[in-house]
């Protein structure tokens, strides 16, 4: 299990991989990311929600604008689906948006015999653990046919294999962040993401329709490194920005004290009385 684990967080790319002389695993083939930024995610497939009732994709999507987080994985899983889930929940409670209101959460399983009673289960349990009822509207638990799940997967590039021996799934730990129009804005890699990771991820696939004018200001001075995984300060950003307000200060005090100057040499129109 543990050596499975390892493997997995280092196969969140497959250019990683590429990078080692060595093959990998048997048991590893196909495993991993493989990036399709800004592709459409096919939003007319089906699958059964927590509730058994079919439903399309694309019924979370263009939710008024609202962006949505794909999370892939299976229930039974024995650890990493758990820890996925748990770090993108941690994240979610920094933020003071909840699924249903600034953006949605599709929870589905790669397992096709998984039911959606299990499903529900899952739901319920998380939903409590995340503390905000009504983030129940927006945080959504699917299952599916294999069909369905592998076009899925293939279209966002999320590869996994069966391990007969350890009868587990084999896949990598990642967060899929889509626009609502449903193309893929961002990958989040790794079990833990912070409140700003999120937000800013959000606010991206969002294209700022979402947030306020700080967020806005945030965006600027942010971008994604992939090599670590994390939004990082935009130097050049935050030093043309400062610039910016430097200019505007300055400027702000020139005509502040050009408009005293000029009141102050205003000749007088009173007449004299005497």
């Amino acid at each position: 299990m543990f050596r499975i684990l390892a493997l997995l967080l280092l196969t969140v790319t497959s250019s990683a991989w590429s990078q080692r002389q060595e093959p990998l695993p048997a048991d590893l083939e196909g495993v991993g990311i493989t990036e399709y930024l800004n592709a459409s995610i096919p939003l007319d497939l089906e699958f059964e929600d927590q509730l058994g009732k079919m439903i399309r994709l694309g019924d979370y999507f263009n939710r008024e604008n609202r962006p949505v987080i794909l999370n892939l994985g299976y229930y039974g899983c024995p650890m990493l689906c758990g820890l996925v889930i748990n770090g993108m929940m941690d994240g979610m409670r920094g933020l003071n948006w909840t699924p249903g209101e600034e953006y949605e959460v599709v929870t589905l399983s790669i397992d096709p015999l998984e039911s959606h009673t299990l499903a529900k289960l899952k739901q319920q349990n998380y939903i409590k653990e995340f503390g905000r009822p009504s983030a129940v509207k927006g945080w959504h638990f699917l299952t599916g046919r294999e069909k369905e799940i592998t076009e899925l997967t293939d279209a966002v590039g999320f590869g996994f294999a069966w391990n007969d021996e350890r009868k587990e799934y084999a896949h990598a730990a990642c967060l899929f962040v889509c626009t609502p129009d449903g193309r893929i804005s961002r990958y989040l890699y790794g079990i833990e993401h912070s409140p700003k990771d999120l937000r800013l991820a959000l606010l991206e696939a969002s294209e700022g329709k979402y947030g306020s004018a700080f967020d806005k200001i945030l965006m600027y001075c942010y971008y994604y490194d992939s090599a670590k995984g994390i939004y990082t300060p935009a130097a050049r950003k935050i030093m043309m920005g400062g610039g910016y307000l430097a200019v505007l200060g300055l400027g702000t005090m020139l005509f502040v004290y050009w408009r005293r100057e000029a009141k102050r040499k205003k000749p007088s129109h009173r007449g004299d009385l005497t």
